[in-house]
């Protein structure tokens, strides 16, 4: 294509910008709280060049990752393209060379069996270093001051898999980071990848286990002794690759399953759980043990929350009729059996975030990105083609609920949550708000909010003077963290 399409998923907030930049000392409207200081990473989905299909989607953005760096009340914005080896190829071809989304059987003959990712989902820190990551590759390191792609990231070749998540969890007490690769042995295979690296960054443990069926695994979680996989029915078929469709297509009649094993034992150990059918849920908020049950909260809908993989599936209906819920699945080890207890806890949303010091274990509040329930159309963009206007604190030991409300007119991205120096204090979240000014017109700010009174909006507000595009996922890394970053 010459041009990029008008679709929902290249325009509105989706509308490709295609801008490296650094602009230092923003303006700041308010007071940026002096305890903030560090850098909040995105990654931003940003097409380099027009498609080579009309049908392509934003998911298959090259990666961006963006910066906001924090420091005595100053803010420094820079954004560079994460250099993989597709982005790379097609800079130098000057146009689109891999064809459609997470589909190498459409790609220009020139680049067959070359690497497809675009690392454009999660910026990762462990370890004093920083990744950018998306599921259908390995994970490439980025320099934290440069920006500079440094390159792909294998544990200097111990690492098996093909594949890296986009959401790992690293444990606040051990510093390990544990991890999965799915589709690890290559296209549509059942194979699972289930890693460790300790708190210095070394690879320790690879396992390998077979999914019930090739589905879309986005997120696991683990408690404080497990490691949780939900398996949801939108399901990867070969020859249909083979013939030019879609990678995913979301069964509405196929059965759910979660895999729980321990989180230092083996693969076979696993046992597995029978799910709802036609469910989804593309994060977790938390999983936590209490005694011999283990609670994992979701964000869980009826269906899959992507038009493209619903309609795939043959399964045709408006964003608006898709219902969820935040969910609470409590499974009882002690118990034989492959059933387990489900409750609603918190309003439909998604993008969840909690404190770092709880990944694992109880918490008693956390974040997450829903929609104004007296609000008009959401704008349009973001991943699934509508942007959330409000913000959501969950307390699911009292099911005390507060909200953030945004206009009709305004968008807001996934936090990050920065904790404070002060006890008793629950910390501040980081997030960009887009509000429409004009036909296609947006204008972006960084808000800094009092986590413990999300509903008052913004304690300081950081204008962005260049146009910004929506983004996946975020990270916060302190500025103690930055100063431990390894020597490439």
């Amino acid at each position: 294509m010459g041009a990029f399409p008008t679709t929902i998923h290249f325009t509105g907030l989706n509308t490709p910008v295609r801008t490296e930049c650094a602009i230092r000392d923003l303006e700041v409207i308010g007071t940026i709280p002096p305890e903030i200081s560090g850098a909040f990473f995105r990654a931003v989905p940003d097409p380099a060049h027009p498609p080579m299909f009309a049908d392509d989607i934003v998911l298959s953005g090259d990666g961006m990752i963006s910066r906001f760096l924090i420091a005595d009340g100053h803010v420094d914005y820079d954004i560079r393209y994460v250099r993989t080896e597709r982005y790379m190829l097609e800079r130098k071809a000057r146009r689109a060379l891999f064809g459609q989304y997470r589909n190498p059987f459409t790609d220009d003959p020139a680049v067959a069996g070359r690497d497809r990712t675009v690392a454009n989902t999660t910026p990762v820190w462990h370890a004093g270093r920083l990744f950018m990551t998306k599921e259908d590759g390995l994970a490439y390191e980025i320099d934290p001051v440069s920006l500079e792609t440094i390159g792909r990231w294998d544990y200097y070749g111990a690492l098996r898999s093909e594949t890296f998540t986009a959401h790992p969890r690293v444990d606040p007490a051990t510093g390990e980071m544990f991890f999965f690769g799915y589709e690890a042995g290559g296209l549509c295979s059942r194979d699972i990848a289930y890693c460790i690296a300790d708190r210095d960054g070394k690879l320790v443990s690879e396992q390998w286990f077979e999914a019930p069926y090739c589905a879309s695994v986005h997120d696991f979680a683990i408690t404080e002794t497990c490691a949780v996989f939900p398996i949801f029915p939108t399901t990867a078929d070969l020859d249909r690759l083979k013939a030019g469709g879609p990678h995913w297509a979301h069964q509405q009649e196929l059965e759910s399953w979660i895999g729980i094993m321990p989180r230092y034992g083996k693969t076979d150990q696993m046992r597995w759980f029978r799910g709802p059918k036609g469910v989804s849920a593309f994060h977790l908020v938390n999983a936590f043990d209490e005694g011999d049950l283990v609670h994992l909260d979701l964000c869980l809908t009826d269906t899959n929350a992507f038009a493209f993989m619903r309609e795939a599936g043959g399964i045709h209906r408006m964003p608006w009729e898709v219902n969820g819920a935040l969910t609470r699945w409590t499974f009882d080890l002690s118990s034989a059996g492959e059933t387990f207890e489900e409750r609603p806890i918190g309003p439909p949303g998604d993008l969840p975030r909690l404190r770092d010091a709880d990944q694992g274990r109880p918490y008693r509040y956390a974040f997450y990105c829903s929609m104004n329930p007296a609000g008009g159309p959401p704008l349009p963009g973001g991943p699934v083609g509508a942007a959330f206007n409000a913000l959501v604190r969950i307390e699911p030991g009292n099911g005390r609920v507060e909200m953030m409300t945004l206009a009709p007119d305004m968008a807001v991205s996934e936090p990050v949550h920065i904790p404070s120096a002060h006890d008793g204090h629950d910390g501040w979240l980081l997030a960009v708000v887009d509000r429409c000014t004009g036909e296609e017109a947006f204008d972006s700010e960084l808000w800094v909010i009092d986590a413990a009174d999300i509903a008052a909006g913004a304690v300081a507000r950081i204008p962005v003077p260049v146009r910004m595009r929506a983004q996946v996922h975020g990270a916060w890394v302190s500025a103690a963290q930055l100063s431990q970053r390894k020597a490439t």
